[in-house]
């Protein structure tokens, strides 16, 4: 019988943080006054290696998980990462291999990660507008820089791509339609991701999340829109085809549509710590045991016991907490498990 937690939930994604390092500071994820010159990464004795990694995952595969993401961080700040790409893609029951990137590095990267084995690339790019998209990367790089990374990931194969747009009012929200037609026209699936109290670090307020609804009006207003069904058990992403038959988007609803009930996603922190919600407190280490001599089966019983403690909700009970409790609640940075 398949691993489940105390609300008979599945596990089922592996994301995998290989580096909490990244080269860009957008505010609602690495704010650049925090994370700046002084600011003191894990150094890397402490990361996990990328045999310490498929060893983990070859465990994590083992109790349910079919499908293994790559994030950081920035992913691609991870030296030779190529190499781990290509020996995850060997492990017998990783379905489907991914990564998440910002997608500066990839025209550099794309061959090798083609041909280490990795199926799915997902980019993240917030807006098209040159402008915005410099305040939301904290001045880190042009809208140009991201859009030859997504060219050279069309010209390498890895159509359709998933690209990844956090939506922020006063920020971005007049741009949405714009990158919406442009990933259409490209044959992209666009998701749109409502701005999340991720962490304590990105002065999240409420009031400035675009909810997924009124995404999805301004669009439809535009470009005629429908909603289909999702495409498995787990699916974030609430999906939606235009009309006219030519693509999709979807909507991330974290906020207003949370989605816990069927969240079956493990993530497994660069230092080995496993984390059972983007929202968690704590984690639990394995890279302590592991480095201690512990065998895959005692890894295995720290595995099982952590998913089946778990009642993670944290989305679905957010409204009923006080903006003090929620600011008081010390929240795992989203840089450090990824998205």
């Amino acid at each position: 019988m398949d691993l489940q937690d105390k609300l008979n939930r599945p596990l089922r994604d592996l994301r995998i943080s290989v580096t909490d390092r990244c080269n860009f500071r957008c505010p609602y994820c690495m704010p650049a006054e925090i994370f700046n010159e002084r600011y003191r990464f894990l150094p890397k004795p402490h990361l996990l290696t990328f045999e310490e990694i498929t060893r983990l995952t070859r465990i994590i595969v083992r109790l349910g998980a079919v499908k293994a993401r790559l994030t950081g961080g920035e992913p691609l700040l991870r030296q030779d990462v190529e190499k781990l790409v290509e020996m995850l893609a060997a492990l017998k029951g990783v379905d489907d291999l991914a990564m998440t990137t910002n997608a500066y590095l990839l025209p550099q990267k794309i061959d090798a990660l083609k041909a280490a084995g990795l199926k799915r690339l997902t980019i993240s790019l917030d807006t098209l507008d040159d402008e915005v998209f410099r305040q939301m990367n904290g001045e880190r790089s042009a809208v140009d820089k991201v859009l030859e990374g997504i060219f050279a990931a069309e010209e390498a194969g890895f159509t359709p791509l998933k690209i990844n747009a956090v939506a922020q009012r006063g920020v971005n929200d007049h741009t949405l339609v714009e990158l919406a037609r442009f990933f259409k026209e490209r044959g992209h699936i666009l998701r749109f991701i409502e701005y999340m109290d991720v962490g304590n670090m990105n002065g999240w307020k409420m009031e400035q999340v675009v909810p997924a609804a009124e995404i999805v009006a301004l669009i439809n207003a535009e470009m005629p829109l429908e909603p289909i069904a999702g495409n498995y058990y787990g699916e974030v992403a609430r999906r939606y085809r235009y009309a006219d038959g030519e693509g999709e988007i979807g909507l991330i609803s974290s906020v207003t549509q949370p989605f816990c009930g069927a969240c079956t996603r493990m993530r497994l922190s660069p230092e080995g710590q496993i984390f059972t919600c983007l929202f968690a407190i704590e984690g639990t280490s394995l890279r302590d045991p592991l480095r201690a001599g512990a065998s895959d089966a005692e890894l295995e019983a720290i595995i099982r016991a952590t998913w089946g403690e778990r009642i993670d909700r944290y989305s679905e009970i957010r409204s009923s907490l006080t903006q003090e409790v929620r600011d008081r609640r010390q929240k795992v940075e989203m840089y450090h498990i990824g998205g």
